[in-house]
């Protein structure tokens, strides 16, 4: 099987990069709190649980806006389509111009935008479609598992370290650290050097762990 014949995952790279991102970022700022809470009298396994319960909610409305999302842009889309086979050539032609994305008018010649809006236009019309597909649903739930999943590990030193301030510290250096990789995998996916994206997701969760030390975390 060749590479193009592959079939795609359930998500691209860069929405499993970002989700992960968004989940460490979470932990890192409910174990930025940790140590004022356990000062107020709760107990670390509450608060981690409380914790955890917060990111789980995340990630079920991150999953749900990622259905609601591609709904929305699937009924435009067959609006879009819909607008270019009952308008006139010519009206549908500048409508279909105002919704290329900028390189491929620049790249592309008017008979080829032609030849392209005429193919729209004769695309078989299909019947009634479901707005949310079984692929939607596959996606978000693969969202709430990574969301969920990512904020596992900065969590394991509460569960081991019984002083907080060095529970946290941990917990901040491994959040860091998988901050910096996934940073790393998301240069490459961009095409560039890793080095510098790896330091710039470091550098905001470092950011962040610099605030809630600055606030009393």
């Amino acid at each position: 099987m060749g590479k193009d014949d592959r079939p795609r995952g359930i998500l691209d790279p860069i929405d499993r990069l970002s989700e992960i991102i968004f989940g460490l970022l979470m932990a890192l700022s409910f174990t930025g709190t940790m140590s004022a809470a356990v000062g107020g009298g709760e107990k670390v396994n509450a608060v981690l649980v409380a914790a955890f319960g917060c990111n789980l909610a995340w990630g079920i409305v991150d999953g749900v806006m990622h259905v609601l999302t591609n709904a929305v842009e699937r009924v435009r889309r067959r609006g879009f389509i819909d607008a270019l086979r009952r308008e006139p050539l010519e009206r549908s032609r500048q409508r279909f111009l105002d919704n290329l994305p900028d390189t491929v008018r620049l790249v592309a010649s008017e008979p080829e935008i032609d030849a392209l809006l005429l193919r729209a236009r004769d695309l078989p019309r299909t019947g009634r479609q479901s707005v949310v597909t079984g692929a939607d649903l596959k996606a978000a739930l693969a969202i709430f598992a990574l969301v969920a999943i990512s904020t596992l590990p900065p969590s394991i030193p509460f569960l081991f370290i019984e002083r907080i301030d060095v529970a946290m510290r941990v917990s901040n250096a491994i959040a860091l650290v998988m901050l910096f990789a996934v940073g790393a995998r998301l240069g490459q996916y961009m095409g560039r050097s890793p080095w510098p994206m790896a330091f710039a997701m470091a550098a905001i969760g470092a950011v962040l762990v610099a605030v809630t030390i600055a606030l009393g975390g």
